[in-house]
């Protein structure tokens, strides 16, 4: 009796943990079979545990909860089917090779199922996707939907006309007949569909995946992470000149490098390709794109759709960039001097000490800052801190200033920023304050600089919520700032980093083509 006690003990320990090792094991290897497929695919397939809407196998027409999905032409499969469709279903062609000359032309490209909900037939005009089951048809480049009973040979070889946004969309045709057309010595792109368009203007999307709370991941067609923007932007060589649009997915820093790649091109002698620049702000801060007028932050709450439009439908502006340069004192002056280009603003103070401890952090544990509401919370706990510790004081002993060449008193302060921009900490427009003094608006394109001084961190706070002004030090062409002693946090543009006695000179250095959005017009085609 004992014998066969100590044999079902041990049997009900060491079964289920056979029955785990087994289960995690064969989880383990059809991941990397999955893995396989996703990696020799040409389609963009991404596993998800649960659909966002009901959800049917494009192989087996079974319903499906979890499985994988094409970001390009949007197939839904079980995770059983994935091998057999990868095999079946051709992903959207991004460059196929014309038959056809200069004025190409292709079909509709027609997946079966998963159609968006409220969509019409193109057909019959009546509403598509209504049936719980796998059922009619999406061109996955005009979006058109048709349904099963309305679809017809014709519609088959119907030549796409690539629907709302075909003024913004490349075909598939148009970079292999370009590519031709240049191994031909050919220049005459004027006679190629759709450069000949007369309202064509290309659209680019470079997202970054890693900014704020993760959205490029949803609307990417350059990830930053994979390709750098510098060659993304080869493409608008291939394309008309001063047509082409930029919309850049992600925060004030992700800018700031295609902008970096935009200077490239001026200086390789490519300034009639250079695009124009919008912002989807997916960044923490986002002050240039509030700037702008294209928001504080993007959390998914406006379709691609209306993004689309709005890029459609911006002004082009020009917005001031800077030169700063950072020269160390001593060493024999046998250090070359750091040099950073400025789009938004440059501080030595409290607001550079937060971000110096937020990327801190952020380096050691990145998977905790994938949420903007969390890092604005750490923002807040360092500036907390600050006001406890202010490590930033007395800084008008250890500082210099002169605006133009002339030497400027300064009260007690401790920190000071200089603005390129109207917006600044997330939201705030500092060189107004409260808005009960007559100062001027501050422009981005004006070729002035905004210098003001804060008393602290908590100085900081109360400018935010409109308790307080700033300490307005002057405008100037050019900034110069001489750290005498001691280390202190300085940043450009949200990149911090701690400098010891040093020589801070900001000077103009160039302008770049933005986009700039009215929030009300946007306001006007949501209320209609």
């Amino acid at each position: 009796a004992d014998w066969s006690l100590v044999f079902w003990t041990l049997c009900s320990v060491i079964l289920p943990v056979l029955i785990t090792l087994w289960c995690s094991f064969q989880r383990s290897r059809r991941q990397v079979l999955i893995r396989d497929i996703f990696r020799k695919s040409k389609h963009d397939w991404h596993y998800t545990d649960l659909f966002g809407q009901p959800s049917y196998c494009c192989v087996c027409a079974q319903h499906i909860l979890q499985g994988a999905f094409c970001n390009c032409c949007g197939l839904r499969v079980s995770e059983g089917c994935l091998k057999k469709a990868d095999q079946l279903f051709l992903c959207k062609e991004i460059m196929m090779r014309s038959n056809g000359g200069a004025h190409s032309s292709m079909p509709h490209h027609w997946i079966r199922g998963n159609v968006p909900l409220c969509s019409c037939c193109m057909v019959c005009k009546q509403q598509c996707g209504t049936q719980p089951k796998l059922c009619d048809y999406r061109c996955v480049w005009c979006q058109y939907t048709v349904h099963d009973e309305c679809m017809m040979d014709c519609l088959k070889t119907e030549e796409c006309t690539f629907g709302e946004f075909r003024d913004l969309i490349i075909p598939p045709y148009y970079l292999s007949t370009i590519n031709q057309m240049r191994k031909d010595k050919r220049t005459n792109y004027e006679k190629v569909v759709p450069y000949c368009r007369k309202h064509w203007m290309p659209i680019i999307i470079l997202a970054n995946t890693r900014s704020g709370n993760n959205m490029g991941e949803t609307l990417k067609v350059f990830d930053l992470s994979k390709i750098a923007p510098a060659k993304a932007l080869q493409l608008c060589t291939l394309l008309p000149c001063n047509t082409v649009r930029v919309l850049v997915c992600g925060g004030d820093g992700t800018v700031g490098w295609v902008l970096d790649a935009v200077d490239e091109m001026k200086i390789k002698g490519q300034e009639r390709y250079i695009p124009q620049v919008a912002i989807l702000p997916l960044g923490t801060g986002n002050d240039l794109s509030n700037t702008l007028g294209w928001g504080a932050g993007y959390a998914g709450e406006v379709p691609v759709e209306q993004i689309l439009r709005n890029v459609m439908e911006a002004d082009g502006i020009k917005l001031d960039r800077w030169k700063v340069q950072v020269t160390n004192k001593g060493y024999y002056n046998l250090r070359k001097p750091k040099v950073f280009t400025m789009n938004n603003y440059f501080s030595i103070g409290p607001d550079a000490l937060m971000a110096l401890n937020f990327h801190a952090h952020r380096e050691k544990t990145p998977s905790l800052f994938s949420s903007r509401i969390i890092n604005k919370a750490v923002y807040f706990f360092y500036g907390t801190k600050d006001c406890l510790v202010q490590e930033c004081k007395d800084l008008n002993k250890k500082v210099e200033l002169e605006l133009d060449g002339e030497r400027i008193e300064l009260p007690n302060l401790e920190g000071i920023i200089v603005l390129n921009i109207g917006y600044w900490g997330g939201g705030c427009r500092l060189w107004e304050g409260m808005g009960d003094e007559p100062y001027p608006l501050a422009r981005h394109d004006d070729g002035l600089l905004e210098v003001v001084g804060v008393h602290g961190s908590f100085h900081c706070a109360q400018i935010q919520v409109k308790l307080a002004n700033p300490v307005r030090l002057g405008q100037a062409h050019t900034v110069r700032l001489i750290l005498k002693s001691s280390k202190m946090p300085m940043q450009v543009d949200g990149e911090p980093w701690a400098q010891g006695p040093c020589a801070v000179t900001i000077t103009h250095k160039t302008r770049a083509l933005m986009l700039y959005h009215s929030g009300e017009q946007t306001d006007d085609e949501a209320s209609s």
